[in-house]
């Protein structure tokens, strides 16, 4: 090329049309990507600083992903909960009908209030009728039972008369009769109770009754009353049992006491720990059934206030799970901004104005064809020289 001689005019032009031609393809580029900063060359700083906030977007968006699966965690232990807690109403339900079912029906109350000290409470030789099935049998007081403190609260009085009803020596043999019947007196409160003896004895179903000596008792014994609602409740926990062992998602069951960790940022320096707890019958304080227990007031209250109590912690490990849920959930919406954030920080520093390089494009195009024209005009003074021949 060098060893060809132009005329300055036409050299002019022809560095002109290679500058239109070199901006040309560079807004073709740009019309075609979308962008004006496509490498380093194009302009080293912006490149540099958007390749940084898109790799920093790029990070958080695994992390994203990550919380996502952690609130899945987290949704799994609280549907486990719900049904756990459903499971637990329903133990409670089952044990309220069984305390509802009478294995002893009710007693005479032996008011105390306003009794001195010494006052007779039952004379000697009062007779007591107790019928237990189709027989009768009758007890007289041996002794004066007499109230021995001024105070209401005392019993002792009770005390004395039920040892008396429990171990007779006299009357029509009471004490074999209540030993074939399992059953015997006792003080509970400020009455004189009939109840089981042995709540594990099988023993068919007895009338009873007791009158005399201001007692009034009728009613029926049944040790056996509530061993369908012993099996029902043992059942409801090994579902517990169960449905918390179930409540795992990927692995980490929070139910079973493990721990998730739900990382929030790219160098790992932002974090939660969401630390499981235990929601199996034993953890929550709930004991399996027995007919010993059960057929035992005192013993049924107590299990329904361990029912109670099994119900408050549910709720509290639910108030647990949703605060951990409600954090990962707010850590989660502010990683999707903060990701959109950085990628149009990105797209500002390297995006083109597609107006803008269309109009550079047309106006190019424009400049293409004058740069032509002109080179056609600055080549007619060569030409001139071939009228000489």
């Amino acid at each position: 090329m060098s060893d060809i001689s132009l005329t300055a005019s036409m050299r002019s032009n022809l560095l002109s049309l290679q500058n239109t031609q070199s901006l040309m393809d560079m807004t073709q580029e740009r019309l075609s990507t979308g962008k004006k900063v496509n490498s380093a060359i194009d302009n080293p700083s912006s490149y540099y600083t958007a390749q940084s906030l898109t790799n920093r977007a790029g990070d958080l968006e695994a992390l994203l992903d990550s919380m996502g699966q952690a609130v899945q965690t987290i949704k799994a232990a609280n549907e486990g909960i719900e049904s756990i807690t459903s499971f637990v109403e329903q133990a409670k339900a089952i044990a309220n009908s069984a305390r509802d079912t009478a294995v002893v029906e009710e007693v005479a109350s032996n008011e105390m209030a306003g009794k001195g000290d010494g006052t007779t409470f039952m004379a000697q030789n009062t007779e007591i009728s107790v019928k237990i099935g189709d027989k009768t049998y009758s007890y007289k007081v041996e002794a004066n039972i007499n109230y021995h403190a001024s105070s209401a609260d005392d019993t002792s009085h009770l005390t004395t008369l039920v040892g008396y009803l429990n171990n007779n020596a006299n009357g029509d043999n009471i004490k074999q009769a209540l030993t074939d019947a399992n059953l015997t007196f006792a003080v509970e409160g400020k009455s004189i109770v009939l109840k089981a003896a042995n709540t594990a004895k099988d023993v068919e179903k007895t009338v009873v009754s007791v009158s005399g000596g201001g007692l009034e008792m009728s009613g029926t014994i049944n040790p056996n009353a509530r061993d369908t609602y012993v099996e029902q409740f043992n059942s409801i926990m090994t579902q517990i049992d169960q449905l918390a062992s179930d409540a795992s998602y990927k692995g980490v069951n929070l139910l079973k006491g493990e721990e998730l960790k739900v990382v929030f940022n790219e160098d790992r320096s932002s974090f939660l720990e969401v630390e499981g707890d235990h929601a199996d019958a034993s953890h929550l304080g709930l004991v399996e059934a027995t007919a010993t227990i059960w057929n035992d007031n005192t013993g049924l209250d107590g299990a329904i206030t361990s029912i109670d109590g099994a119900i408050n912690k549910l709720r509290d490990m639910a108030t647990k799970f949703g605060n951990n849920y409600s954090i990962v959930q707010t850590r989660q919406d502010f990683t999707e901004n903060l990701i959109n954030v950085l990628e149009e920080g990105a797209d500002d520093l390297t995006l083109a104005d597609m107006n803008e390089e269309s109009a550079n494009m047309l106006a190019l195009q424009t400049r293409q064809q004058l740069a032509t024209n002109s080179l056609s005009l600055a080549s007619q003074a060569a030409q001139s020289v071939l009228s000489l021949f």
